[in-house]
């Protein structure tokens, strides 16, 4: 029997401006930068890590900084605050600190406990908790050039607060699966809030849900929590919740190796995105702890993109040391510079080409993304159910763009009207103007500076039909395509796709995808130069399975890594 999850590892969030976000974290409130490396899943952004003097589990809170990102706003279906504990006697300097340094704080009480609240540059909630429990604890370690007096210094996250319309699959989750305690209620101006108390002794216990039915969901953005990371001891104990969680139904993601924990990801039925992460290897894997965050950190697989990856990271100032890092200037000494000195500007690039209104939009926006993925829905199918593919790949490099079919008549959303081995006059007008969306779709893309070469295209059903028959009708390099359960519509093509990697997985028995037709389109796309990994799942099903997923988000990641 798997111990029960001892409460926070670490959040994650998205900021705008990689310097701003040094600046508060590691200036006004006291944060050691013990990591600056990349995002695993988008090599050209940074990944920031801020905690104690070694980045002890329960203190870090991480960031990407999408530069130029416009603002998200906080609703339903995500983490909204993080809260740090401080003694009591450290009230009124936070107070006066975070009043000095241009921020207003809100004053409110919870549990019985006195929270300080503030708006981080981006937007994020960060509060302040009077926890004199925490003030015992041998965590966090304490941080000796910190700005803030060792006195006064956070001690280590207190809790996350999420939103949500419903708090019982939190409950479910958290109570049922990872080993939490139901903890009290208490009264809260968005609802009714829920405390849950992971079994650890040290910092980060809390987990807080406020019931809000019926609001609307939030919008993600520049301050939004992207992801609460709860702590598991090792690689062993996350396979068995690895392995629990699949059962109960929440698909988690394969283990993803983060260099400095090993992670997998999972969301709850309210939306809100969870990661298990392991305690080990830790930060001082790659440096000492009398380095962390000095340098541009990588892991051995992006050492080979190490000069183009410094390049296009922006420069930062780390103020412990006072050097430059990204930019081209890594590891050049600079003279002190404050934090004003230092911001860069944050203005977003603006896309040129017209936007489709009946195609729905998530990941990057175009102005920040090198990679895109278009995903086409079947029959019957929608946009928005494409779109929670996503959440499965977990890539936030990418834009997606997920068109919607129009309904015809007595068929609901169709991209044409027959099946896809009927005559093609039949399908005729519906089939030119959906091949004609997608034209459009790759159109936008090149005019936001995204080629075909960084493009995917993918779908399932009746939209890996239509996206096969696009490929095959546009032949040239793509950044990839993936077919599940589908096949060209017509088999006389010519053309190069000049090795463009395509993913393609059938069943045996596909009532709506003949095996013979699905091998004659991969022949065919072999033919046309494409690099093919065709797969037949015996007695499957019409729909996809994990391993088809876990293909396509190895494509993706490789698509990510080449377009750095």
């Amino acid at each position: 029997m798997k111990n029960s999850v001892q409460g926070l590892h670490h959040v994650t969030v998205m900021a705008a401006s990689a310097q701003r976000n040094i600046d508060f974290y590691s200036v006004v409130l006291g944060q050691r930068v013990v990591k600056v490396t990349v995002n695993f899943d988008d090599p050209g952004t940074y990944h920031l890590y801020y905690g104690d003097q070694v980045g002890s589990p329960g203190t870090v809170m991480t960031h990407f900084p999408w530069q130029g990102a416009a603002r998200g706003v906080r609703g339903n279906g995500e983490a909204v605050a993080t809260a740090y504990s401080i003694a009591a006697a450290s009230l009124d300097y936070w107070r006066e600190r975070l009043s000095e340094h241009g921020f207003v704080p809100t004053e409110s009480q919870r549990f019985g406990h006195t929270v300080l609240s503030a708006e981080d540059p981006d937007g994020t909630l960060i509060e302040l908790i009077v926890d004199e429990r925490a003030a015992g604890l041998d965590v966090p370690v304490p941080w000796p050039a910190s700005p803030v007096p060792a006195q006064h210094a956070l001690q280590g996250f207190h809790s996350v607060t999420l939103w949500v319309g419903s708090v019982k699959p939190i409950a479910d989750l958290l109570v049922g699966q990872l080993g939490f305690e139901a903890a009290g209620q208490d009264t809260d101006p968005e609802g009714t809030r829920y405390r849950f108390r992971g079994a650890g002794a040290g910092v980060g216990l809390y987990v807080d849900a406020v019931e809000r039915p019926g609001k609307p969901r939030g919008r993600f953005g520049a301050g939004s929590i992207h992801h609460v990371a709860l702590r598991t001891v090792d690689d062993s104990e996350q396979a068995e919740y690895m392995a629990t969680l699949k059962q109960a139904g929440y698909q988690p993601t394969p283990v993803q190796d983060r260099q400095y924990f090993h992670s997998i990801y999972f969301r709850e039925p309210n939306g809100v995105l969870f990661e298990i992460a392991t305690d080990a290897p830790g930060f001082d894997a790659d440096e000492s702890v009398d380095e962390l965050g000095s340098h541009l950190m990588l892991p051995e697989w992006f050492e080979s993109k190490r000069a183009a990856i410094e390049q296009r990271v922006p420069r930062v100032v780390n103020h412990e040391y006072n050097v430059e890092i990204g930019g081209g200037t890594s590891g050049r000494p600079v003279q002190a510079v404050s934090p004003a000195q230092s911001s860069e500007s944050t203005a977003p690039r603006q896309p040129t080409q017209a936007r489709d209104a009946d195609t729905l939009r998530a990941g990057r926006p175009l102005s920040e993304a090198r990679v895109a993925l278009i995903l086409v829905h079947g029959r019957g199918g929608s946009a928005a159910d494409i779109l929670q593919l996503t959440d499965v790949w977990n890539q936030s490099v990418y834009a997606y763009l997920a068109p919607q079919a129009p309904s015809l008549a007595g068929q609901g959303p169709s991209w044409y009207p027959q099946s896809f081995l009927a005559p093609v006059e039949q399908n005729q007008p519906a089939l030119g103007t959906a091949l004609g969306r997608l034209e459009a779709l790759m159109a936008e893309l090149a005019a936001a500076g995204i080629p075909a070469e960084r493009v995917m295209l993918g779908g399932f059903s009746q939209g890996a039909c239509l996206v096969s028959e696009f490929v095959a009708r546009h032949p040239q390099r793509y950044g990839g395509v993936f077919v599940y359960s589908g096949g060209l519509i017509t088999l006389e093509h010519s053309g190069n796709l000049a090795g463009t990697p395509i993913f393609m997985g059938n069943s045996d028995q596909d009532a709506h995808v003949p095996l013979e037709r699905f091998q004659q389109s991969a022949a065919l796309f072999t033919a046309l130069g494409g690099k093919v990994d065709a797969r037949v799942y015996p007695g499957m099903p019409h729909t996809i399975v994990q391993e088809e997923l876990d293909a396509v988000g190895r494509m993706m990641q490789a698509l990510a890594f080449e377009s750095v």
